[in-house]
């Protein structure tokens, strides 16, 4: 049967990470202010690139701080804190925008239509930053989620809370970004640095053999 045969593993590799500088960066050299918001709500959200063209200008909770994510990955509404920064980048964008009923809106026949933009959009945004910035690495929507969860991880955050902050059903998942945080993986201690050696100003600088006298 074809659910019995086995398939071959597929290679997890860890996920590439900006720092926060070079993200910085990245924001800094978005092409418009349309691209810029859409650069700075999937960095201080996390939400993946599919949640973002759906949001709506309701799901924008001011009053509490907050940004909901409707129907998530698996049909899961969460909530995810609302930075002041956002917040502010936001208004700057919808006294500008207008936008009625989604947050960033698309277009049909190139104007303007109360239609959600498609994750094309949020590809193109992404990789025109990445090139104007000199960013070399392979940066996607996706990297920029990563880039969310490590950083949060870095500055303290718990994973419980970064998992319901990504939708992740399963811990985990979210445990990945233990691989990818600086501040973790350097408070263990080296095992080289626990030990004695010799001082290398003693040791001989040939590799050759010495003959024997």
């Amino acid at each position: 049967m074809k659910e019995d045969l086995p398939y071959p593993k597929q290679r997890q590799g860890l996920p590439v990470i900006l720092s926060p500088g070079e993200v910085a960066q990245l924001i800094g050299a978005a092409s418009n202010l349309y691209h810029r918001t859409i650069l700075m709500t999937l960095y201080s959200t996390g939400v993946r690139r599919a949640e973002l063209c759906r949001l709506k200008v309701s799901d924008i909770d001011s009053k509490r701080m907050m940004v909901r994510v409707v129907q998530g990955k698996g049909g899961i509404d969460r909530e995810i804190p609302l930075s002041k920064k956002l917040l502010a980048a936001l208004r700057e964008y919808y006294r500008w925008k207008r936008p009625e009923t989604y947050l960033f809106p698309g277009t049909v026949n190139h104007s303007r239509a109360d239609k959600p933009i498609t994750t094309k959009v949020v590809w193109q945004a992404v990789r025109e930053a990445c090139t104007r910035a000199g960013i070399k690495k392979r940066v996607s929507p996706h990297t920029i989620r990563h880039c969310f969860a490590t950083h949060l991880l870095e500055s303290g955050a718990d994973l419980r809370s970064i998992q319901m902050m990504l939708g992740h059903s399963d811990l985990e998942a979210t445990t990945v970004y233990l691989h990818l945080s600086r501040r973790h993986l350097q408070a263990a201690v080296n095992p080289l640095d626990q030990i004695i050696t010799t001082n290398p100003a003693q040791l001989p600088r040939s590799r050759r053999l010495r003959k024997p006298q």
